[in-house]
């Protein structure tokens, strides 16, 4: 029977729960009630062969207590005159809550409506939006407004997200609700209170004017006539971005590498450090200008994200060099070859043609499937090499 009974009739009620719909009556009432629902009938047929069938689904449905049925009068050859459902309709909100079950959501979201109303009513469209989502956190609501209240009252603030003093409000919830957080906010404050080039719930402090965890960079000094440090030899210093930022030391090489025992072994090189890198983040080191006037290396596996990497700090540093990526590296060391579980599949623009070439090579598996060479299977007597040509340049 392809009919629409009250089964059918309340999954389409719940659709319209599930978008949000109802939820709404609690902010802007708009004229969803009385709300029809669409009825398919009996056909002409229908009422020939299957006449019982049709007057228990007309009794069926005028039984339902959510729903009021319109009837329209059917004169039927062989049945005579009928009456018949014509229409369905829910009258009321009240209703539809009761049909669905939903009255106590219903009430708990008006609860949270009216506090949004009464303390920040800017953040209304949001809850409009996202009715469903903001039923969700009903339970956090009152302490999302309180966070919204002290940023508010507080623009700017220049402290760290620990200093935020909110009674019965830790900070590892405002981090927990970062995400929902950025979206009231933005709301909320007005637009000089906000930063809005940094984005994603990893900016948050900066958006909205708190401190962040400065970044670290980690460096070891390969010469031991540098003397970063007074009375130390060839330290292995970590030192905030900006600190590191204003050393002014005779440099004339760095190296960067991503393994951490590479980074420990590197060999000693005059005039030389070795960064300890930081994968796909480089804008941190960015700010260390000083590096434009150093010729700088980058020792990455021979993989197709080591190239990406490597493209990547070339947007921030067009002179750098690959070091130990090249394509006589992977030969020599064949036995120690692995396997790349998710390739990049993108091109890179910031390549040599030499690097370009190997690059598409592993990409395109021409090679080999997969084939990747990790910076820590290289033979340090290979590396010494390669800076012993280094130097002679």
């Amino acid at each position: 029977m392809t009919w629409t009974g009250p089964k059918e009739l309340k999954s389409q009620l719940a659709r319209r729960w599930t978008r949000g719909d109802l939820l709404k009556e609690a902010i802007t009432p708009a004229t969803l009630f009385p709300l029809r629902l669409t009825l398919k009938a009996p056909s002409s047929s229908d009422l020939t062969n299957r006449f019982d069938a049709v007057r228990a689904w007309a009794s069926e449905l005028a039984q339902t207590p959510a729903i009021h049925i319109e009837w329209q009068t059917v004169r039927h050859r062989i049945q005579g005159t009928q009456n018949l459902p014509a229409s369905a309709w829910v009258q009321t909100l009240d209703a539809a809550l009761s049909w669905l079950g939903k009255r106590r959501e219903w009430d708990r979201f008006a609860v949270l409506v009216a506090a949004t109303r009464q303390t920040h009513p800017a953040l209304l469209p949001w809850l409009e939006k996202y009715p469903l989502q903001a039923l969700d956190h009903a339970t956090d609501w009152p302490r999302l407004l309180a966070i919204v209240t002290w940023f508010t009252q507080h623009p700017h603030p220049r402290i760290y997200l620990r200093q935020v003093d909110l009674p019965g409000i830790h900070s590892k919830f405002i981090e927990a609700h970062r995400g929902i957080l950025t979206a009231l906010l933005d709301l909320a404050l007005p637009a000089d209170a906000i930063d809005p080039t940094q984005t994603g719930v990893g900016q948050f402090a900066a958006r909205y004017g708190l401190l962040d965890k400065p970044i670290r960079i980690r460096a070891r000094v390969l010469d031991p006539a540098i003397q970063m440090i007074p009375g130390v030899t060839c330290p292995d210093v970590t030192l905030d971005a900006d600190s590191f930022s204003r050393l002014a030391l005779m440099i004339k090489r760095v190296f960067i590498t991503e393994n951490e025992i590479n980074f420990l072994a590197f060999p000693p090189v005059g005039e030389a450090i070795v960064i300890f890198g930081a994968g796909y983040g480089w804008d941190a080191l960015s700010r260390s200008h000083w590096l434009t006037r150093c010729a700088m290396y980058y020792w990455g596996d021979i993989d197709t994200h080591g190239f990406g990497i490597l493209d990547q700090l070339r947007g921030h540093f067009a002179h750098v060099e690959s070091f130990l990526m090249d394509r006589d590296t992977l030969n020599a060391h064949t036995p120690v070859w692995g396997h790349e579980d998710t390739p990049l599949l993108v091109d890179l623009h910031r390549l040599t043609p030499k690097e370009r070439a190997l690059y598409d090579d592993l990409r395109d598996n021409r090679l080999r499937t997969g084939l990747r060479l990790e910076q820590e299977h290289i033979g340090f007597h290979w590396v010494r090499e390669r800076l012993r040509l280094l130097r002679a340049i």
